[in-house]
């Protein structure tokens, strides 16, 4: 390894900055990358992060001749080592030149934290829940990515690779067109459905309200649908206040479908967000005033939606409630004129939810990866 590559501890406001900026450095001008939100990614070293009431979380950048090159986040993520009765730490935020000297590097300094506090795997790209961006892109490089989801150039893999990582898991990612005479015959079954009484949809409104009724049950659902699904952990009380408040810069109440039974349980629900890749990249990242009226008017009148969840109450197993969100979803599609919608990651083993896509024209663009290494 070259002597001048040294790996520090993000600390001083000085590295935070520098830890922030560097991908937004890296893919200057690259017309795929979305950032994260600035303000959101400071948070991450701030002491009462939610995350960290159950995960512990160190951040390092690589520098060469005092030129930050490279960068990388680590995760104890004690919940799901309990819950799936592993001894793993995950790597996140990895970014770097070109130069496999920085990526062992940088990947020495987690493998070091993970023995350190008694692991034996280092996992990832995986975040603090399966509700952050996670996996690295390996196919499907030349599409704008979403706002959900981490763009990341083509020698990552080589790189990730030649430090001793193989794949665990794969991910892919559809997008979806509206197709008059598939979408014609979901909305009449979803129609006849709902005359039938047993199920209906919740009329919109807003999050706050939608909150102060169906919050407990939403997130029930989201735990118990997800519970099985790879590298998700349980939902803490702090967890759902940090959701609904992201969701409410973001979210357009009419792409929250939720359908309940006769007693007014949930028994499905779907969230899309409006596509908002294009105005954070010319922002890179920053909620300036400019920045935020052209979200508002992004996310009033999208024309592109990303999925973001779809929960289905697995002791529900009447389907009727999946056509009635799908019905719901096709009818926006058709009257709001959106161009297509964006499926986010999709286990490719989920034939449950993959299966779901044949009511759409479709096609499959991306695909993303965990890796894994034993220590």
């Amino acid at each position: 390894m070259s002597s001048s590559i040294k790996v520090i501890e993000v600390k001083s406001r000085k590295e935070i900055k520098q830890f922030i900026d560097f991908p937004l450095k890296l893919y200057r001008g690259n017309k795929c990358f979305v950032p994260n939100i600035y303000s959101e990614e400071k948070k991450l070293f701030t002491k009462n992060y939610v995350y960290y009431d159950t995960c512990e979380a160190k951040y390092f950048i690589a520098l060469k001749d005092n030129e930050v090159v490279g960068r990388i986040g680590v995760i104890l993520q004690k919940a799901s080592n309990k819950k799936w009765n592993q001894k793993r730490v995950r790597f996140n935020r990895f970014d770097s030149i070109d130069d496999i000297e920085v990526a062992k590097a940088l990947f020495n300094k987690a493998e070091e934290y993970a023995k350190e506090k008694g692991m034996n795997e280092v996992v990832g790209p995986l975040g603090f829940s399966d509700l952050e961006r996670e996996g690295l892109l390996i196919d499907g490089f030349n599409y704008l990515n979403t706002f959900e989801e981490q763009f990341n150039f083509p020698y990552y893999q080589k790189l990730i690779e030649a430090c001793g990582y193989t794949k665990e898991v794969d991910w892919i990612e559809h997008r979806l067109f509206y197709n008059e005479e598939k979408a014609n015959k979901v909305i009449r079954l979803a129609d006849k459905i709902t005359e039938k009484g047993k199920l209906r949809l919740v009329p919109k409104m807003s999050l706050k309200k939608f909150a102060s009724i169906y919050k407990d049950q939403f997130f029930g659902l989201l735990d118990k649908a997800y519970d099985k699904i790879y590298g998700t952990v349980p939902m803490t009380d702090n967890m759902k206040d940090m959701f609904i408040n992201s969701f409410s810069l973001i979210i357009n109440m009419d792409y929250l479908i939720t359908v309940v039974d006769e007693n007014n349980k949930i028994v499905v629900f779907s969230i899309g967000f409006p596509a908002i890749g294009e105005v954070l990249q010319k922002s890179k990242g920053h909620l300036t005033p400019k920045t935020i009226i052209k979200l508002l008017k992004t996310i009033r009148h999208p024309k592109q939606v990303d999925l973001g969840l779809i929960g289905v109450d697995p002791d529900h197993p009447d389907l009727g409630g999946v056509a009635l969100v799908f019905g719901q979803t096709m009818k926006l599609m058709r009257d709001q004129h959106i161009d297509y919608l964006e499926t986010n990651l999709n286990l490719e083993d989920n034939e449950n939810i993959i299966s779901l896509w044949k009511h759409f024209d479709f096609i499959q663009h991306k695909k993303r990866r965990c890796f894994v290494k034993k220590i």
